[in-house]
C-alpha cells in the first residue's frame, strides 16, 4: 500500500511539473470555475466557499479562479463594498473574505481535494489609495496637474507607470509571493492587453521558472500568447455566440471565429470560451439573456468541446442564477435546485476522460445537415473519436450521416444509450445537442 502510494504521488507531482506545447499539461484537459467569493454565500468568506468543495469536486471542476482576493481601496469607492479590482495592497486578503491564514487553509484543502486555483491580478491600475500612491508616487502615470491617473473611466482606480523599472520589479516581486507563500497555480491577470508586451513576457519567464503555473490572460490579442499566456479571452467568438442566438448571424458564421485564432495567433494558443464570465453577468446580462433557457445549451456544449478550448464556468451558472449579480455591494447568489449541475457534470467529466477534447486534439468540421443552422465537427486524439452536432437555431433540422467513417456504434453522451449511426436522417429539436463517442 505504502508503494502505491508512492507511485501516485509521484506520477501526480509528475503531471503538475509536465508541459504540453509550452502548457501545463494539466490544464489540456481542464477547465477554469470562476468564484465570486463576496457573492457566493451569505457569509461572503473563504471559509464559508470551502463548503462547496466537494460539490464543485463531484461536477468535475478543475481550476479555481477566485476574483481579486486583496484589500479593495476606500477613496472613491463604488457603492458600499468597492470593485474587486480597485486593489489597495497587492499582498494582502480583503479582510471581508478571512485572513490569510484562511486563504492558505482554502488553497491546502483545494489542493488536497485535486483542484487547481488561480487568482486574478490587477496589473493595469491600483485602487484610490494604495500606499505606493505615497510611498511610491513614481509607479504612476501623472495627468497634466501632476497627480495619479485614473485608469480608462474608472473612477477608483489609479493607472500604473511601467516605464519605471523599479515597478515592474515591484510588480513581479509581488506576483512572485503569493506562487512562494501560499502555493498557488497561475494567474488570471486582468486588462492584460494594456500593460506593456516586453513587461509580460519577463514576467511570465520568471514566473514560470518558480513553478508550472497556468497563466490567463483578459483580452483577445495574439500577442498576449506570443508573450507567454497560456491562454486569452474568445471576446470575439463570444460576440458571434449572441448575434448566433438571436438569428442575426448563421451558425457557418463562426468559421470566421475559428479560422481568426488559426491564422492571427500561435500555433500552440489555447483560447478560454465561455458564456458568461463576472464582466458579462454584471454588465451584458449573460447568459440568461443573451443565450435565455435551452438556447444556453448547445453553446456551452462548444465551450467545452470545441478545439484550443479551456472551458470557463461563472460561479452560479450550474444552478442557474438568471440575473445580474451586484458588482459593487453584497448580493448573494442563491443556490437551491442546481438544474444545470448534472449537464455541467456530464461535459466536464466526458472532457477530463476522453483525450479527444483535449485543447491539443485535432479538429474537423463536418457537414450533416442545413449549414445555416447546424454546427458539426469532429475531436480526435489516437483511437478516441468524438463527434458533436449543435442545432444553433430555433427550427428542428434533419440531421444525415453521410460520411461512412462517422457511422457505426457510437455511444450517445448525454442520453447513456449505444446506438448504431446509419445514413438514415433524423431530427434534432430547436437548440438541440448531441454528443457521440467511438
Amino acid at each position: 500500500m505504502i508503494v502505491a502510494a508512492l507511485f501516485y504521488a509521484q506520477l501526480s507531482l509528475a503531471n503538475d511539473t509536465a508541459r504540453v506545447d509550452g502548457h501545463p499539461k494539466w490544464i489540456l484537459q481542464g477547465n477554469i470555475y470562476e468564484v465570486n467569493v463576496r457573492q457566493y454565500t451569505p457569509e461572503g468568506t473563504f471559509k464559508a466557499f470551502s463548503k462547496h468543495l466537494d460539490r464543485l469536486k463531484k461536477m468535475g471542476v478543475q481550476t479555481l479562479w477566485f476574483m481579486p482576493v486583496n484589500p479593495i481601496s476606500k477613496i472613491d469607492r463604488k457603492g458600499s463594498l468597492g470593485s474587486y479590482y480597485a486593489v489597495a495592497d497587492y499582498t494582502a486578503i480583503n479582510p471581508e473574505f478571512g485572513t490569510m491564514s484562511d486563504w492558505k487553509a482554502l488553497v491546502k484543502k483545494a489542493h488536497e481535494k485535486g483542484f487547481k486555483v488561480i487568482i486574478d491580478w490587477v496589473p493595469n491600475h491600483t485602487g484610490a489609495d494604495h500606499y505606493w500612491l505615497t510611498k511610491h508616487p513614481d509607479f504612476y502615470v501623472k495627468d497634466k496637474d501632476g497627480k495619479a491617473m485614473m485608469a480608462a473611466d474608472w473612477a477608483d482606480t489609479r493607472k500604473l507607470n511601467y516605464a519605471n523599472p523599479e515597478l515592474r520589479d515591484t510588480m513581479i516581486a509581488q506576483l512572485k509571493f503569493w506562487i512562494k507563500k501560499t502555493g498557488i497555480d497561475g494567474f488570471r491577470c486582468d486588462v492584460a492587453g494594456d500593460v506593456p508586451d516586453d513587461f509580460w513576457k519577463r514576467a511570465i519567464s520568471e514566473l514560470k521558472s518558480e513553478k508550472n503555473i497556468f497563466m490567463l490572460a483578459e483580452g483577445d490579442k495574439p500577442q498576449l500568447n506570443a508573450d507567454g499566456f497560456d491562454a486569452t479571452y474568445t471576446w470575439n467568438d463570444f460576440s458571434l455566440f449572441k448575434k448566433i442566438a438571436k438569428g442575426t448571424s448563421k451558425a457557418s458564421a463562426f468559421d470566421s471565429a475559428l479560422n481568426r485564432t488559426d491564422q492571427q495567433f500561435p500555433a500552440n494558443a489555447l483560447r478560454m470560451f465561455f458564456t458568461s464570465n463576472h464582466d458579462e453577468n454584471s454588465w451584458e446580462k449573460a447568459d440568461y439573456e443573451t443565450t435565455p433557457g435551452a438556447v444556453h445549451a448547445p453553446f456551452a456544449v462548444m465551450t467545452q468541446t470545441i478545439k484550443r478550448s479551456v472551458p470557463l464556468i461563472y460561479s452560479g451558472q450550474e444552478e442557474p442564477f438568471l440575473r445580474a449579480i451586484r458588482f459593487f455591494d453584497r448580493d448573494t447568489i442563491t443556490f437551491k435546485t442546481y438544474q444545470r449541475e448534472q449537464f455541467y457534470t456530464t461535459l466536464l467529466h466526458l472532457r477530463k476522460t476522453n483525450p479527444a477534447l483535449a485543447s491539443n486534439a485535432s479538429f474537423k468540421k463536418v457537414v450533416v445537415g442545413n449549414e445555416d443552422a447546424i454546427y458539426a465537427y469532429v475531436r480526435q486524439s489516437g483511437n478516441n473519436k468524438v463527434l458533436v452536432i449543435l442545432n444553433w437555431s430555433d427550427k428542428e433540422q434533419t440531421i444525415k450521416i453521410t460520411d461512412s467513417a462517422l457511422q457505426g456504434k457510437v455511444k450517445n453522451v448525454f442520453a447513456h444509450s449505444n446506438e448504431t449511426l446509419t445514413s438514415k436522417g433524423w431530427n434534432i429539436e430547436p437548440w438541440g445537442y448531441v454528443i457521440y463517442t467511438y
